[in-house]
Protein backbone atom coordinates (compact mmCIF):
# COMPACT_ATOMS: atom_id res chain seq x y z
CA UNK A 1 0.00 0.00 0.00
CA UNK A 2 0.88 3.52 -0.77
CA UNK A 3 0.21 6.96 1.63
CA UNK A 4 -0.70 10.43 0.09
CA UNK A 5 -3.46 12.70 0.27
CA UNK A 6 -5.90 14.17 -1.72
CA UNK A 7 -5.69 17.17 -3.40
CA UNK A 8 -8.92 17.35 -5.80
CA UNK A 9 -12.35 15.38 -5.79
CA UNK A 10 -13.93 15.90 -9.79
CA UNK A 11 -17.08 13.58 -10.58
CA UNK A 12 -15.91 10.85 -8.12
CA UNK A 13 -12.16 10.67 -8.93
CA UNK A 14 -9.68 11.44 -6.63
CA UNK A 15 -6.49 13.27 -7.39
CA UNK A 16 -4.02 11.58 -4.37
CA UNK A 17 -0.74 12.97 -4.39
CA UNK A 18 1.76 10.56 -3.43
CA UNK A 19 3.53 10.94 0.26
CA UNK A 20 6.99 10.11 -0.75
CA UNK A 21 7.21 10.72 -5.05
CA UNK A 22 4.61 13.83 -4.91
CA UNK A 23 3.33 12.52 -8.17
CA UNK A 24 -0.52 13.18 -8.41
CA UNK A 25 -2.24 9.73 -9.51
CA UNK A 26 -6.02 8.98 -10.01
CA UNK A 27 -7.59 6.99 -7.77
CA UNK A 28 -11.39 5.93 -6.97
CA UNK A 29 -12.82 4.52 -3.65
CA UNK A 30 -13.29 1.09 -3.00
CA UNK A 31 -17.38 0.63 -2.24
CA UNK A 32 -17.01 -0.70 1.50
CA UNK A 33 -16.08 3.22 2.35
CA UNK A 34 -19.77 3.81 2.29
CA UNK A 35 -20.39 2.20 5.92
CA UNK A 36 -17.80 1.81 8.22
CA UNK A 37 -17.67 0.58 11.50
CA UNK A 38 -16.55 3.08 13.77
CA UNK A 39 -16.16 3.09 17.92
CA UNK A 40 -17.36 5.95 19.91
CA UNK A 41 -13.79 7.32 19.80
CA UNK A 42 -13.55 7.49 16.33
CA UNK A 43 -12.35 10.80 14.21
CA UNK A 44 -15.55 9.80 11.64
CA UNK A 45 -17.97 9.76 14.65
CA UNK A 46 -20.46 12.97 15.45
CA UNK A 47 -22.98 13.60 17.78
CA UNK A 48 -25.39 14.99 15.98
CA UNK A 49 -28.29 15.87 18.43
CA UNK A 50 -27.83 15.81 22.55
CA UNK A 51 -30.11 12.33 22.51
CA UNK A 52 -27.42 10.97 20.50
CA UNK A 53 -24.26 8.54 21.53
CA UNK A 54 -20.88 8.48 20.57
CA UNK A 55 -21.36 4.56 20.80
CA UNK A 56 -20.08 2.17 17.95
CA UNK A 57 -22.03 2.00 14.94
CA UNK A 58 -21.81 1.66 11.20
CA UNK A 59 -22.13 5.29 9.63
CA UNK A 60 -21.21 6.48 5.87
CA UNK A 61 -18.38 7.51 4.73
CA UNK A 62 -16.68 8.69 1.94
CA UNK A 63 -13.47 10.20 1.40
CA UNK A 64 -12.83 14.29 0.78
CA UNK A 65 -10.31 16.43 -0.31
CA UNK A 66 -7.43 16.85 2.57
CA UNK A 67 -7.95 13.34 3.59
CA UNK A 68 -4.66 10.74 4.33
CA UNK A 69 -4.92 7.84 2.77
CA UNK A 70 -3.39 4.20 1.97
CA UNK A 71 -3.88 3.71 -2.21
CA UNK A 72 -3.09 0.47 -4.20
CA UNK A 73 -1.59 0.71 -7.80
CA UNK A 74 -1.01 -2.93 -8.34
CA UNK A 75 -4.01 -3.00 -10.75
CA UNK A 76 -4.64 -1.72 -13.68
CA UNK A 77 -7.64 0.74 -11.68
CA UNK A 78 -6.11 2.31 -8.44
CA UNK A 79 -8.28 2.23 -5.25
CA UNK A 80 -8.27 4.63 -2.50
CA UNK A 81 -8.20 1.52 0.55
CA UNK A 82 -8.40 3.22 3.96
CA UNK A 83 -9.05 6.99 4.61
CA UNK A 84 -6.64 7.48 7.97
CA UNK A 85 -8.19 9.65 11.04
CA UNK A 86 -8.86 13.07 10.37
CA UNK A 87 -8.00 16.08 12.87
CA UNK A 88 -11.18 18.31 11.16
CA UNK A 89 -14.12 17.93 8.73
CA UNK A 90 -15.55 20.54 7.43
CA UNK A 91 -19.21 20.20 5.38
CA UNK A 92 -18.77 23.81 3.51
CA UNK A 93 -16.12 23.79 2.13
CA UNK A 94 -15.89 20.38 1.90
CA UNK A 95 -12.85 19.63 3.05
CA UNK A 96 -10.71 17.42 5.43
CA UNK A 97 -7.62 17.94 8.07
CA UNK A 98 -6.97 21.86 7.28
CA UNK A 99 -4.65 23.89 9.07
CA UNK A 100 -5.85 27.31 9.47
CA UNK A 101 -9.20 29.58 8.34
CA UNK A 102 -8.74 32.87 7.41
CA UNK A 103 -12.02 34.77 8.82
CA UNK A 104 -12.26 37.87 6.67
CA UNK A 105 -14.70 40.19 7.62
CA UNK A 106 -15.00 43.41 5.94
CA UNK A 107 -14.50 46.64 7.89
CA UNK A 108 -17.88 48.10 6.48
CA UNK A 109 -21.03 46.87 3.43
CA UNK A 110 -21.49 44.74 5.54
CA UNK A 111 -20.60 45.96 8.79
CA UNK A 112 -17.67 44.76 10.86
CA UNK A 113 -19.45 41.84 13.64
CA UNK A 114 -18.30 41.07 16.78
CA UNK A 115 -21.30 38.16 17.19
CA UNK A 116 -20.41 36.57 13.78
CA UNK A 117 -16.65 37.14 14.81
CA UNK A 118 -16.96 34.83 17.80
CA UNK A 119 -19.50 32.60 16.51
CA UNK A 120 -16.64 31.55 14.00
CA UNK A 121 -14.12 31.07 16.93
CA UNK A 122 -16.25 29.11 18.45
CA UNK A 123 -16.54 26.75 15.45
CA UNK A 124 -12.75 27.00 14.78
CA UNK A 125 -12.20 26.14 18.75
CA UNK A 126 -14.43 23.49 18.16
CA UNK A 127 -12.78 22.05 14.90
CA UNK A 128 -9.49 22.31 15.92
CA UNK A 129 -8.71 24.92 13.68
CA UNK A 130 -6.40 28.24 13.90
CA UNK A 131 -8.10 30.91 12.43
CA UNK A 132 -6.36 34.14 11.25
CA UNK A 133 -9.01 37.51 11.25
CA UNK A 134 -8.66 39.38 7.87
CA UNK A 135 -10.20 42.94 8.10
CA UNK A 136 -10.95 43.73 4.49
CA UNK A 137 -12.56 47.54 2.69
CA UNK A 138 -10.13 49.11 5.05
CA UNK A 139 -10.45 51.97 2.29
CA UNK A 140 -14.31 52.29 2.83
CA UNK A 141 -14.09 53.58 6.41
CA UNK A 142 -13.37 56.45 7.97
CA UNK A 143 -10.17 56.14 9.54
CA UNK A 144 -12.10 57.30 13.47
CA UNK A 145 -13.78 54.26 13.18
CA UNK A 146 -10.99 52.33 11.78
CA UNK A 147 -9.04 53.22 14.79
CA UNK A 148 -11.99 52.33 17.13
CA UNK A 149 -11.94 48.84 15.29
CA UNK A 150 -8.57 48.43 15.44
CA UNK A 151 -8.36 49.54 19.08
CA UNK A 152 -11.07 46.28 20.00
CA UNK A 153 -9.54 43.82 18.07
CA UNK A 154 -6.53 44.32 20.14
CA UNK A 155 -8.00 42.69 22.70
CA UNK A 156 -7.90 39.33 20.13
CA UNK A 157 -4.00 39.52 19.51
CA UNK A 158 -3.86 39.78 23.26
CA UNK A 159 -5.47 36.54 23.83
CA UNK A 160 -3.54 34.80 20.81
CA UNK A 161 -5.29 35.24 17.21
CA UNK A 162 -3.28 37.30 14.37
CA UNK A 163 -5.13 40.01 12.76
CA UNK A 164 -4.72 41.22 9.63
CA UNK A 165 -5.72 44.57 8.03
CA UNK A 166 -6.07 44.17 3.36
CA UNK A 167 -7.61 46.70 1.15
CA UNK A 168 -7.04 43.57 -1.69
CA UNK A 169 -8.27 45.93 -4.69
CA UNK A 170 -5.03 48.13 -4.31
CA UNK A 171 -3.34 45.02 -2.90
CA UNK A 172 -2.59 46.56 0.38
CA UNK A 173 -1.50 44.39 2.98
CA UNK A 174 -1.53 41.18 0.57
CA UNK A 175 2.48 40.58 0.71
CA UNK A 176 2.25 40.21 4.65
CA UNK A 177 -0.68 37.73 4.01
CA UNK A 178 1.24 35.43 1.62
CA UNK A 179 3.80 34.27 4.33
CA UNK A 180 1.11 32.60 6.30
CA UNK A 181 0.25 29.94 4.04
CA UNK A 182 3.49 27.49 4.33
CA UNK A 183 2.92 23.43 4.95
CA UNK A 184 -0.86 24.78 5.32
CA UNK A 185 -4.37 24.00 4.25
CA UNK A 186 -6.01 26.95 3.90
CA UNK A 187 -9.85 27.51 3.64
CA UNK A 188 -11.90 31.49 3.71
CA UNK A 189 -14.63 31.92 5.45
CA UNK A 190 -16.95 34.86 5.82
CA UNK A 191 -20.39 36.33 5.40
CA UNK A 192 -21.51 36.87 2.24
CA UNK A 193 -20.14 40.09 0.77
CA UNK A 194 -17.26 40.46 2.92
CA UNK A 195 -14.80 40.13 -0.23
CA UNK A 196 -13.37 36.78 0.06
CA UNK A 197 -13.38 36.22 -3.78
CA UNK A 198 -11.82 39.24 -3.92
CA UNK A 199 -8.66 38.53 -1.52
CA UNK A 200 -8.61 35.29 -2.99
CA UNK A 201 -7.86 36.77 -6.46
CA UNK A 202 -5.45 39.27 -4.94
CA UNK A 203 -3.63 36.63 -3.79
CA UNK A 204 -4.10 33.97 -6.70
CA UNK A 205 -4.49 36.07 -9.93
CA UNK A 206 -3.96 32.63 -11.92
CA UNK A 207 -6.74 31.07 -9.69
CA UNK A 208 -9.68 32.65 -12.00
CA UNK A 209 -8.22 31.50 -15.34
CA UNK A 210 -8.28 27.82 -13.81
CA UNK A 211 -11.97 28.19 -12.22
CA UNK A 212 -13.39 29.55 -15.60
CA UNK A 213 -11.36 26.47 -17.53
CA UNK A 214 -13.03 24.29 -14.97
CA UNK A 215 -16.44 25.44 -15.49
CA UNK A 216 -16.50 25.22 -19.18
CA UNK A 217 -15.26 21.44 -19.18
CA UNK A 218 -18.09 20.59 -16.37
CA UNK A 219 -20.59 22.30 -18.16
CA UNK A 220 -22.45 25.21 -16.26
CA UNK A 221 -25.41 24.67 -14.07
CA UNK A 222 -24.68 21.20 -13.98
CA UNK A 223 -24.97 20.58 -9.61
CA UNK A 224 -24.44 16.55 -10.05
CA UNK A 225 -20.90 16.68 -10.77
CA UNK A 226 -18.90 17.47 -7.37
CA UNK A 227 -15.80 19.45 -7.61
CA UNK A 228 -13.65 20.56 -4.67
CA UNK A 229 -9.80 21.59 -5.09
CA UNK A 230 -7.02 22.44 -3.16
CA UNK A 231 -3.98 24.83 -5.07
CA UNK A 232 -0.51 24.92 -4.50
CA UNK A 233 0.02 28.56 -3.02
CA UNK A 234 3.73 29.24 -1.43
CA UNK A 235 4.82 25.98 -0.24
CA UNK A 236 0.86 25.19 0.98
CA UNK A 237 -2.39 24.86 -0.29
CA UNK A 238 -5.62 27.06 -0.55
CA UNK A 239 -9.37 25.89 -0.89
CA UNK A 240 -10.72 27.56 -4.56
CA UNK A 241 -13.90 28.05 -2.73
CA UNK A 242 -14.69 31.47 -0.61
CA UNK A 243 -15.99 28.94 2.32
CA UNK A 244 -18.91 29.36 4.42
CA UNK A 245 -21.80 31.80 4.86
CA UNK A 246 -24.19 30.59 7.23
CA UNK A 247 -22.97 29.58 10.01
CA UNK A 248 -24.47 27.73 13.39
CA UNK A 249 -22.13 25.70 16.34
CA UNK A 250 -23.43 22.36 18.03
CA UNK A 251 -23.17 22.82 21.48
CA UNK A 252 -25.81 20.41 23.28
CA UNK A 253 -24.86 21.71 27.27
CA UNK A 254 -24.47 25.19 28.18
CA UNK A 255 -21.54 24.48 30.22
CA UNK A 256 -19.62 22.99 27.44
CA UNK A 257 -19.60 26.51 26.20
CA UNK A 258 -16.81 28.25 28.45
CA UNK A 259 -13.94 25.40 26.85
CA UNK A 260 -14.45 27.06 23.50
CA UNK A 261 -13.08 30.70 25.28
CA UNK A 262 -9.62 29.93 26.14
CA UNK A 263 -9.24 33.60 27.41
CA UNK A 264 -11.65 32.72 30.20
CA UNK A 265 -9.07 30.21 31.65
CA UNK A 266 -6.87 32.48 33.47
CA UNK A 267 -9.25 33.85 35.62
CA UNK A 268 -11.40 30.22 36.53
CA UNK A 269 -9.26 29.51 38.97
CA UNK A 270 -9.94 31.83 40.82
CA UNK A 271 -13.83 31.56 40.76
CA UNK A 272 -15.63 30.19 43.81
CA UNK A 273 -16.52 27.14 42.25
CA UNK A 274 -13.38 26.88 40.00
CA UNK A 275 -14.26 24.51 36.54
CA UNK A 276 -17.89 24.11 37.82
CA UNK A 277 -18.47 27.87 37.24
CA UNK A 278 -20.14 28.85 34.15
CA UNK A 279 -19.24 32.31 34.20
CA UNK A 280 -23.27 33.55 34.47
CA UNK A 281 -25.23 33.62 37.27
CA UNK A 282 -22.72 32.22 39.87
CA UNK A 283 -21.47 34.47 42.97
CA UNK A 284 -17.74 34.75 43.38
CA UNK A 285 -17.28 34.44 39.82
CA UNK A 286 -13.96 36.05 38.66
CA UNK A 287 -14.38 35.94 34.69
CA UNK A 288 -17.56 37.95 35.58
CA UNK A 289 -15.38 40.48 37.59
CA UNK A 290 -12.53 40.50 35.05
CA UNK A 291 -15.61 41.81 32.38
CA UNK A 292 -16.87 44.24 34.74
CA UNK A 293 -13.35 45.68 35.85
CA UNK A 294 -12.24 45.64 31.75
CA UNK A 295 -10.29 43.29 31.62
CA UNK A 296 -12.45 40.43 29.10
CA UNK A 297 -13.90 42.87 26.02
CA UNK A 298 -17.38 43.87 26.91
CA UNK A 299 -18.86 42.64 23.90
CA UNK A 300 -17.33 39.28 24.39
CA UNK A 301 -18.66 38.44 27.14
CA UNK A 302 -22.12 39.53 27.00
CA UNK A 303 -22.21 37.62 23.52
CA UNK A 304 -21.14 34.58 25.90
CA UNK A 305 -23.71 34.94 27.88
CA UNK A 306 -26.30 35.33 24.51
CA UNK A 307 -24.89 32.41 23.54
CA UNK A 308 -24.68 30.61 27.07
CA UNK A 309 -28.76 31.19 27.34
CA UNK A 310 -29.38 30.36 23.79
CA UNK A 311 -27.83 27.01 24.15
CA UNK A 312 -29.61 26.76 27.46
CA UNK A 313 -33.07 27.52 26.16
CA UNK A 314 -32.68 25.39 22.68
CA UNK A 315 -35.32 22.44 22.70
CA UNK A 316 -33.50 18.89 22.67
CA UNK A 317 -33.84 17.00 19.48
CA UNK A 318 -34.29 13.57 18.79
Amino acid sequence: MKKGFIKKLIANQYTVVDDITKTEVICQARGKFRYMKVDEDSAFNKQLTKRTKLDTKFIQVSPKVGDNVYYDDKEDQVFITEILPRKNDLVRPDVANVDQVLLVFSAVNPDFSFHLLDMFLIIMNQEHLTPVLVISKIDLIDLETLNQLKEDLKYYEKIGYNVYYVNSKQRIGIDVLTNIFKHKITVLAGQTGVGKSTLLNALMPELRLKTQEISKALGRGKHTTRHTELYNYNEGYIVDTPGFSKIEFKIFYEENLKLYYKDFEKYQEDCKFKNKCNHVHEPGCAVKKAYEDGEILASRYELYVDFFNQIKDQKSKY
